[in-house]
């Protein structure tokens, strides 16, 4: 709480970050803007009197990070949002109705997205492989039901690159969309039991296509637990050093592919030029949205927002797609890739958006 305030206390009020914020730049609300939000949270910790639309700025945040990027004092302004959550939760502020329906959602059918779990493994190409490793093959709720091409890719990868996993019948749901509600306690009891799960079945690494459960697994547990034992990598990660060392394994196919920065790889995890290289490996003209890397504009699916704040969403997609120069933009993220096709498609934008690992399976020779 002190080191929370101390930052919030740190602000100088110089307004660069209203500057780049998604929120702010297409609302135009002030209270929107990362500047405002760092008051907001000053009074839901300090007991002061938080409006609707206070609490709304706080859950209209897409966490996208792209306001530390700019921050002069370094104020690591996704955290305070964090901590404004947990104590709009604790003030029975939060969270919205709306996000209460999707965490009921993931304690009842163990998914975020409203899916039939006797469907989970729809997008497996085989019968379900009943073996044991070290490694498991976490795929996540939205390849699981809604960007199923990305599961699917993923692991035919794995298996043509001859490395050892497993994956689970029933594979729950890693808790992401709990923690960024702001209810710790029970994101704190889903962690707890995904943990046992997994040391029980003798798991050591999980690789995972979505870079929410990456996120979460490699901070949020170990915030809430105080660990998280096991490695975590992410696809693209994994992918990248089975091929730099043998790309004779991969044929060169021919296109032009716009790349698209996600926000928890490229100004989360610094994860920009491996991802691009791996495109290039397979014979692709890697070109860049008009802000790229660490500048990279939000798809507007993160933090939870998609869920509550459709609209708000929606046209920040539809900026970011208006940017890509080119038909074909590729994505290493389950969130952006889903919420860009549907943005596509919905606003009638034309473009094709794949994820990163189809482009790969398309290259690896038979």
């Amino acid at each position: 709480m002190k080191n929370v305030l101390e930052q919030i206390e740190s602000c100088t009020e110089c307004e660069v970050c209203m500057e780049v914020c998604p929120t702010y730049q297409i609302t135009g609300e002030e209270l929107f803007s990362p500047m405002y939000r760092l008051q907001t949270v000053r009074e839901v910790l300090e007991d002061g009197e938080v409006s609707a639309q206070m609490v709304e700025s706080l859950y209209n945040c897409p966490k996208c990070m792209v306001c530390e990027t700019i921050c002069p004092m370094e104020i690591e302004i996704t955290q305070v949002v964090d901590a404004g959550r947990r104590g709009l939760v604790e003030r029975d502020l939060g969270p919205l109705e709306r996000g209460t329906k999707i965490i009921d959602q993931i304690f009842e059918k163990g998914n975020a997205v409203n899916g039939d779990p006797s469907k989970r493994l729809e997008w497996l190409p085989e019968e379900f492989p009943r073996k044991e490793s070290e490694t498991l093959l976490y795929l996540g709720c939205l390849p699981s039901y809604l960007v199923k091409d990305a599961a699917t890719s993923s692991y035919l990868v794995l298996k043509r690159l001859g490395i050892d996993f497993m994956i689970l019948e029933d594979e729950g749901c890693c808790g992401t969309y709990v923690y960024e509600a702001g209810n710790v306690d029970l994101a704190r009891e889903l962690f707890q039991k995904n943990v046992d799960r997994f040391r029980g079945l003798g798991i050591k690494r999980l690789i995972v296509p979505c870079n929410g459960c990456l996120k979460c697994f490699k901070w949020f547990y170990p915030e809430v637990l105080g660990e998280f034992p096991f490695q975590i990598s992410h696809m693209v990660e994994v992918i990248y050093e089975a091929l730099r060392e043998n790309r004779s394994l991969l044929q060169k196919v021919t296109r032009t592919l716009i790349y698209q920065d996600p926000c928890r790889l490229a100004r989360g995890e610094k994860m920009t030029e491996e991802p691009r290289e791996l495109l290039a490996w397979c014979g692709a003209e890697v070109r860049d949205t008009e802000l790229s890397r660490e500048q990279a504009p939000c798809c507007g699916s993160g933090g939870g927002i998609r869920s509550l704040y459709r609209d708000l969403s929606t046209e920040m997609a539809s900026r970011l797609l208006k940017m890509a120069p080119g038909e074909i933009v590729v994505s290493p993220c389950p969130f952006c890739t889903f919420q860009l096709r549907s943005t596509s498609k919905a606003k009638e934008i034309g473009k094709e958006v794949v994820y990163f690992s189809k482009i790969v399976l398309d290259s690896l020779k038979d």
